[in-house]
C-alpha cells in the first residue's frame, strides 16, 4: 500500500531541490540527525517526562525542554533549523513542543490535518497556508510497519478535497500513503495540511517521539500560556527569542516583532 521511496533530504542548508520536494510531498526527512549517544540522553528525557503516566494509548507531554537539556538543545539543531528559515523566514516562534509515546502493542489510527477545532486552518484559503511546521524526532526504532510510525498522505496539504470520513480510522486509508520507516535519531518535517496518523504499534516496546512546533509569532501557543520564567533566565539568547516571550504580547505586533538572533548573523 505504502510507497517505498522517502522524500529524503541532507541536513543543513535548505537547497532548491529540498524545497522543490517539500512543496510536492508537503514534507521531508531527515536522516542520521542525532547520534546515538543523543537519541540515548533524548529517549531518556522523554521516559521521564511519561514516568508513571503511560494509559494504553497515545498519550503527549507539552513544554518539557524546560527542564529536560537533551530536549532543549533540539530546538535550534543546526542540522534542522535552517530547513525551518527557509519555509518559514525570519520571524517564527517555538508554538509547542510535544513528547509523545504510543505504548507497546497500542494504536490510536486517526488521520487529521494540524490545526485548529476552534478554526479549522483549511477555512482560511487555498492551498491551506503553512502555519504549523512540525520537526518530529524518532527517538526508538521505527524502521519498519508497525511501530507506531508517522504515516502521511504526499501531496494532501494540496488537495482541495478532504479525506473521506469513511477511512479517518483505517491503517491503510490511502492508496498512495506513505509509512515513515527511519532510524532513532532521523527527524520528519511536515506541513500541517498533510493528512497524517501515527501507525499502530505492535512490538513490545514504546514508541517515543519528541516534536517541536514552528509557526508565525501571531499564533496562540498551544503546550504552556507562558515559558517558565527560570527558563528564559538561563537558555540562550536564540532560543529565549523563539520562545516569543517578546515585551507586551497582547499588543498585536503594531510595533513589529524583535529580530531573531540567528547565530549567522
Amino acid at each position: 500500500m505504502e510507497l517505498t521511496t522517502l522524500p529524503l533530504v541532507k541536513a543543513g542548508t535548505m537547497t532548491d531541490m529540498d524545497l522543490f520536494i517539500f512543496e510536492c510531498f508537503g514534507y521531508i526527512v531527515i536522516e542520521d540527525v542525532l547520534t546515538p549517544a543523543e537519541v540515548a540522553e533524548a529517549l531518556d528525557a522523554a521516559k521521564r517526562l511519561h514516568a508513571g503516566k503511560l494509559q494504553g494509548k497515545l498519550n503527549q507531554i507539552g513544554k518539557g525542554f524546560e527542564y529536560e537539556p537533551a530536549l532543549e538543545a533540539l530546538i535550534d539543531h543546526p542540522a534542522v533549523l535552517p530547513k525551518i528559515r527557509a519555509l518559514l523566514g525570519e520571524r517564527f516562534v517555538l508554538q509547542a513542543a510535544w513528547c509523545t509515546v504510543q505504548p507497546a502493542k497500542s494504536q490510536s489510527v486517526g488521520w487529521h490535518q494540524d490545526g485548529s477545532a476552534a478554526f479549522d486552518f483549511k477555512d482560511l484559503g487555498y492551498p491551506v497556508p503553512l502555519l504549523q511546521l512540525r520537526v518530529s524526532y524518532n527517538l526508538t526504532d521505527q524502521s519498519q510497519p508497525l511501530m507506531g510510525n508517522m504515516m502521511l498522505i504526499p501531496g494532501s496539504h494540496r488537495s482541495r478535497l478532504s479525506l473521506p470520513d469513511a477511512v479517518h480510522e483505517q491503517v491503510y486509508a490511502c492508496p498512495v500513503q506513505q509509512i515513515v520507516c527511519a532510524k532513532p535519531g532521523s527527524v520528519l518535517i511536515f506541513h500541517n495540511g498533510v493528512y497524517h496518523s501515527p501507525m499502530p504499534n505492535d512490538r513490545d516496546f514504546d514508541r517515543y517521539n519528541m516534536h517541536y512546533i514552528f509557526s508565525p509569532p501571531w499564533l496562540r501557543r498551544s503546550d504552556r500560556d507562558a515559558t517558565d520564567p527560570a527558563f528564559l533566565e538561563r537558555t540562550t539568547p536564540l532560543r529565549r527569542a523563539l520562545m516569543g516571550d517578546y515585551a507586551r504580547p497582547d499588543v498585536p505586533f503594531g510595533g513589529g516583532f524583535p529580530a531573531i538572533p540567528f547565530e549567522s548573523e
